[in-house]
């Protein structure tokens, strides 16, 4: 018997997915009673997923309105749970090009200030994960759960690092599009070398204090996403056309 929670949190993704991916586009009027019907689900689920859905921007719910879909610029766009709606939608090709030049104007900064100040150790520990990105990808597993894994703590590691607490709030947003790469398939099973040199120089130079060498070689592994992405071809074949 399926519980409570778990049918919020399935209500909760199908309609935000269906918000942000313009199915209910901005104006429109929903209605209790509407979504309990379309969702099959109590009047009480859907008043905690709209709760939810007004937190994160999505919606307003006024007495005797009923529930508006706000526009995209009130959206909290960096909430994990925007992101991942916003991935699994037609317009995840901006979405995927606006994260990352996201990650180049953060994650730069972040290995500078990691540079000078991180704690004793961390550099040691970023080289380990860069020591499994590069076995991993040398090995054709870069778009494996194993590689993914070790990605994300490298860079929510380096976020953390820099002893900035708004570029700590930014981790889950990192996750989520490295997530999200791979979940589209877009991360390749054999990295490019320059992206594995470019980890590794890149924890070297925080282990070493180099802050120049830290944003310079963070830079660059972020670049490397940014010129794939630029050669992804995101346009759906038409129907009888070979892919």
């Amino acid at each position: 018997m399926t519980t409570a929670p778990v049918l919020h949190t399935d209500v909760l993704n199908r309609l935000g997915r269906e918000i942000v991916c313009g199915v209910h586009p901005p104006g429109s009027v929903l209605t209790l009673a509407g979504l309990a019907v379309d969702f099959r689900v109590s009047r009480t689920v859907v008043r905690e997923t709209v709760r939810v859905l007004e937190s994160l921007g999505l919606v307003e719910s006024r007495r005797r309105v009923g529930v508006t879909v706000l526009a995209p610029r009130g959206w909290s766009v960096l909430d994990p749970r925007v992101i991942r709606w916003r991935l699994s939608g037609p317009g995840r090709d901006a979405q995927l090009h606006a994260l990352t030049e996201l990650r180049l104007a953060v994650e730069p900064t972040a290995a500078r200030l990691a540079a000078h100040k991180a704690a004793p150790g961390t550099g040691a520990r970023l080289l380990e994960l860069a020591a499994v990105i590069r076995r991993l990808g040398e090995t054709g597993g870069g778009a494996g759960q194993e590689y993914l894994q070790a990605d994300i703590a490298f860079h929510t590691l380096l976020l953390e690092a820099s002893g900035n607490d708004m570029l700590m709030a930014l981790e889950g947003a990192i996750t989520e599009v490295l997530s999200g790469r791979t979940t589209l398939g877009l991360t390749p099973a054999w990295p490019v070398a320059a992206s594995l040199h470019n980890h590794e120089e890149t924890a070297r130079a925080v282990a070493d204090g180099d802050e120049d060498r830290a944003e310079s070689y963070a830079r660059a592994v972020v670049m490397e996403v940014w010129h794939e992405l630029r050669d992804v071809d995101f346009t759906p074949p038409v129907d009888g056309a070979q892919p």
